[in-house]
């Protein structure tokens, strides 16, 4: 599914809440009718907890805080320790390489789906993944559908009834500090993690809603969105195809979908896990390109076949 900061934000349209709203709530609906004993959330972040001092591809936490951006809850996650470590473990054994972290701070990418989707956001145990979507250079996909084949073959050796989301959005190219533009400020925070103050958190926040404003009416510098790119990837979820991916290029990924648009990642792993128990059926199918959001929005629920 995916995940904006600004459906917390004043700016988008009533109509567009209200469709997306209305989606989530379904899409809350399947989660409650499941009634999963564990959920695995892949997710990026957004450079609130993971810094180019040391940016690891993927991480898994055995123990996880939230913190709070965009109106998001702030505080610890109810995380599954025990199976984390063995979890990462499992991965490590099926030759992918990935990190753990017993302090992961995660932002709106993960918690924001746990809002949405649970009554209390404690009230089922959680495994946070993260997968490096924004920091450049980035390893290829296919390794990433090895971390989501990895962890849902270890899955289905709990005999447990998983609930695995993969957090992010489709096409979008919102502003995002790089190595090579951001001024010092952000160039602090986003190498060595220097906190925001308040003031600059607010005016990062100022400056999002600002560029959806422009993006909204063709203004502004962000890329355009690609709904036929998004539909297409959507076409390979839905048809058990997650496989072509392997064969993606990051520059291509880019150039087609724009930047950010490597939030995919959460996808591809969270139905490479699925696909590791078998063929699977997507069931609710909703895309909407939303400029409001500076992005292609789309949510999928899926059971195995």
């Amino acid at each position: 599914m995916s995940h904006s900061p600004l459906l917390n934000l004043p700016g988008p349209s009533a109509e567009l809440l209200d469709d997306i709203n209305g989606e989530l709530a379904d899409a809350s609906r399947f989660v409650a009718e499941f009634d999963p004993e564990l959920v695995v959330i892949f997710s990026p972040d957004h450079y609130n907890g993971f810094f180019y001092r040391c940016m690891p591809p993927f991480c898994i936490g055995t123990a996880a805080t939230g913190v709070g951006d965009y109106g998001t809850y702030a505080g610890p996650l109810n995380v599954a320790s025990d199976i984390a470590n063995a979890c990462a473990a499992a991965v490590l054994d099926a030759d992918v390489d990935v990190a753990i972290s017993a302090g992961m701070d995660v932002d709106h990418g993960t918690v924001q789906p746990l809002e949405t989707l649970f009554p209390e956001i404690s009230a089922v145990p959680v495994v946070p993944v993260f997968i490096n979507s924004v920091a450049t250079p980035l390893g290829p996909i296919r390794r990433v559908r090895a971390l989501g084949s990895a962890i849902g073959g270890y899955l289905a050796t709990l005999g447990r009834r998983v609930l695995v989301i993969g957090s992010g959005g489709l096409s979008h190219d919102p502003p995002v500090p790089t190595l090579a533009t951001a001024p010092p400020a952000a160039l602090d925070r986003i190498v060595r993690g220097v906190p925001m103050t308040p003031d600059q958190r607010m005016a990062r926040q100022d400056a999002v809603m600002a560029a959806a404003h422009d993006f909204a009416l063709g203004e502004g510098s962000c890329r355009p969105l690609n709904p036929d790119w998004d539909n297409a990837f959507l076409d390979l979820l839905d048809t058990n195809r997650i496989a072509e991916v392997d064969a993606w290029d990051n520059n291509w990924i880019a150039g087609q979908a724009g930047n950010s648009a490597h939030e995919v990642r959460t996808w591809v792993a969270a139905f490479a896990a699925m696909a590791a128990a078998g063929p699977y059926r997507t069931a609710q199918r909703y895309y909407r390109p939303a400029p409001d959001l500076i992005a292609g929005f789309a949510i999928r629920t899926a059971v195995g076949a």
